[in-house]
């Protein structure tokens, strides 16, 4: 019975039927009398597969290799090594090889993490190694004792979110290499352990820039220590920070953690002449994400500032607050903003973000000002204000109603008209 199935599969494999060899496959393994020859021509016809099938063949060959044993490993290590293999087919044998619990899968699922451009390519073969579990977690600790290897196996770890790897990273937060400590810490930020926020705090004060951008960034999302630890006091400092990716990490941590006390000293970083441009741009950011009274006070004190870049993210911030009670007042922010003189204001993109912004915020009391904006000289201000004002269901009713008056600017009067259309 065994020799004509082999028989059948093999006239199979010459037709290239993958689906009919894929059947005879699982019959030739289900056998209870299966040759060491007739296993290694099994798994010749399941690379065969593997390689020139479609996705639904592959899915279906992939469950047969986990009974073909440590003889499949070698020939798809080859394959997922082969840089210039079909992606898909990298992402299955990655997939595969994470049911075989050797050393030598994990040090090339390692590889791929380290070296692989694809980010569908590394989630495999994260996933492959966090099925592994214990075995990749004892192999990897074993990479930490050596000096050129350890910083591989931190970031290897990293994509191993279990707890098993929590104290193994504990102990190389010290490293010399500054790569080492900075992966370490941002793996170990991703559990609530109570050795770990301790180790964050002191390095928010590591001599070097990236480990204290991580540190940084780590107690972002640890809001629940707000209070015991007074992180927002053991952020602040970090606003001034001499490396601005730290000072930028700082103000987003701050603006997590979303309380006025973060949002003074945001303001104070703001303000400051000497801040970079793209520093302010992550301070108006922030303190939109904070959205308290206090929060939108300061945007709006922030609006008298000269370049057109703040001013226009503020407008876009304003636009985002969704908390009822705020939400007017930020409409109303920008309505006056609207009818500012400011230079900043009276530019294009400026005005077509107010249009924006009110659109979202969907307050009734923009309705005139938008449709003053239908005026404009520039056409996309004119769009951006059809477009919000189509978010308005009364706003039809009072173009028509403003359209009918014979003293009406001969602008205004263009630009109604257009919005009605597209109405």
């Amino acid at each position: 019975m065994m020799l004509k199935v082999v028989e059948e599969a093999t006239i199979a494999a010459e037709q290239e039927n993958w689906s009919l060899l894929n059947q005879y496959l699982r019959e030739l393994i289900e056998g209870e009398n299966l040759a060491a020859i007739d296993r290694k021509q099994v798994l010749n016809w399941a690379l065969e597969i593997l390689s020139a099938g479609d996705f639904q063949e592959r899915w279906d060959v992939a469950k047969v290799f986990p009974n073909l044993g440590n003889g499949a490993i070698d020939p798809l290590i080859a394959i997922l090594s082969d840089e210039e293999a079909d992606e898909e087919l990298r992402w299955f044998v990655a997939r595969i090889l994470g049911g075989f619990d050797r050393p030598e899968v994990i040090i090339a699922l390692v590889e791929i993490l380290e070296t692989s451009q694809s980010e569908e390519l590394s989630a495999i073969a994260a996933e492959a190694l966090a099925n592994l579990g214990q075995s990749a977690v004892v192999a990897l600790t074993d990479l930490l004792t050596k000096e050129e290897t350890r910083l591989l196996a931190v970031r290897s770890l990293s994509h191993i979110r279990r707890s098993e790897i929590i104290t193994p990273l504990l102990g190389v937060v010290h490293d010399k290499q500054e790569s080492v400590r900075a992966a370490a810490i941002e793996a170990l930020s991703s559990f609530h352990d109570p050795r770990i926020p301790p180790v964050l705090l002191e390095a928010l004060k590591d001599i070097a820039a990236p480990v204290r951008r991580e540190a940084a960034i780590g107690l972002g999302v640890r809001s629940d220590l707000l209070e015991e630890l007074d992180l927002v006091n053991q952020i602040v400092p970090l606003l001034w920070d001499f490396k601005e990716e730290v000072c930028a990490a700082a103000a987003s941590t701050l603006g997590r953690l979303g309380t006025d006390a973060a949002a003074d000293a945001l303001f104070q970083v703001l303000r400051s002449p000497n801040t970079p441009i793209s520093l302010q741009l992550q301070c108006v950011r922030s303190l939109g994400w904070i959205e308290t009274p206090k929060a939108l006070a300061y945007l709006q004190q922030a609006l008298s500032f000269e370049p057109v870049a703040i001013y226009q993210e503020i407008v876009t911030v304003l636009g985002r607050v969704e908390q009822p009670d705020l939400a007017p007042i930020a409409a109303e922010i920008l309505i006056e903003a609207l009818k500012s003189q400011h230079l900043a204001a009276q530019h294009p993109s400026v005005k077509q973000a107010l249009a924006v912004s009110l659109g979202q915020l969907k307050n009734p009391q923009a309705i005139d000002p938008l449709i003053e904006l239908l005026a404009d000289p520039d056409l996309g201000v004119r769009l951006h204000a059809t477009s919000a004002l189509k978010k308005f269901p009364s706003a039809i009713e009072q173009l028509h109603h403003i359209a009918a008056d014979k003293n009406l600017m001969p602008e205004l009067k263009q630009g109604i008209a257009i919005a009605l259309q597209e109405f």
